[in-house]
């Protein structure tokens, strides 16, 4: 799978998703990636012109942090019920 770079203002983070912050983590995250860049893309959903995030929410939130307004990403397909 190849990572795309997606504006981070067109990702939507579910709300139970944003219950599990946690800002030290984001925060040494945070560090992490202004030493040695984001090695682990994050993973989303198509959901018609915004992505669902699935897997990621503290590198989202790292690089939010830092002032990225994009990151890279693997689109994966939704789960079927």
């Amino acid at each position: 799978m190849k990572s795309l770079s997606i504006n981070v203002t067109n990702i939507y983070v579910p709300t139970k998703r944003r219950g599990l912050l946690d800002a030290e983590k984001v925060e040494a995250l945070a560090e992490d990636i202004m030493e040695s860049g984001l090695k682990i893309p994050i993973q989303v959903r198509r959901d018609n012109e915004r992505f669902v995030l699935i897997e990621g929410l503290h590198r989202l939130e790292a690089m939010k942090a830092l002032g990225e307004t994009t990151i890279n990403a693997l689109i994966v397909a939704a789960r079927r019920h």
